[in-house]
């Protein structure tokens, strides 16, 4: 398979071929078929996360559909659209992982760091990071919900705020676009402030 790869920190993207990868027994195999890029993909590039090897494939804006499952998967089937963001597994035994909280897991991995991630023509993560994509959702329109979307619709959430109240959003750009949308389906009264008059136009027709 093709994998775009960085061999060193800082390091140039290379384009290289790899043998499809196995998933191990509570992993899943995605045939890749959207992975958007994200600032925090340039942490990884630069080497700017703890506990990062090289090489690495970034990417954790991921969709596509279940290829393979490891004999212990059953929340997974081949042919499922899943999608996987920054959130990559969780070990389901520290306290955290134990009240639930499995985004705050103190063994918690990150797609496209812990392990490869989604600049490749397949991706093998933990089952328990993948997330359903419904059918009539494109592939390109979900991957960066997966990251974007789920930082900016978990803030308005908890917010406090409630419909009818007003939310302002601070920059337009690739999560504040978003928050514009969730917000005006939310039923708050959306502001969005930019540095310029450039996005108004964009801001009004998204809500």
């Amino acid at each position: 398979m093709r994998v775009a790869q960085v061999s060193r920190p800082n390091g140039p993207f290379e384009l290289v071929e790899r043998p499809v990868p196995t998933p191990g027994s509570r992993e899943i195999r995605i045939k890749v078929e959207a992975c958007d890029v994200c600032h925090s993909d340039a942490f990884v590039k630069g080497g700017g996360l703890p506990g990062l090897t090289f090489p690495r494939s970034p990417g954790h804006e991921i969709a596509g559909r279940v290829d393979a499952v490891g004999p212990e998967v059953t929340a997974w089937k081949v042919g499922d659209r899943v999608g996987v963001g920054w959130h990559g597994g969780h070990c389901f035994q520290c306290e955290p992982c134990r009240r639930g909280l499995f985004i705050n897991c103190v063994n918690a991995k990150v797609t496209g760091a812990s392990h490869d991630g989604g600049y490749a023509e397949y991706a093998v993560v933990p089952f328990e990071s993948a997330a359903r994509i419904p059918e009539g959702l494109s592939a390109v329109d979900a991957g960066p919900l997966m990251c974007a979307g789920v930082t900016t619709f978990n803030a308005l959430r908890n917010s406090g705020a409630r419909p009818g109240d007003t939310v302002a959003v601070l920059g337009i750009g690739g999560l504040g676009h978003l928050a514009v949308q969730y917000a005006a389906r939310m039923g708050f009264r959306t502001v969005a402030i930019s540095r310029g008059a450039d996005k108004a136009q964009l801001a009004r027709e998204l809500g």
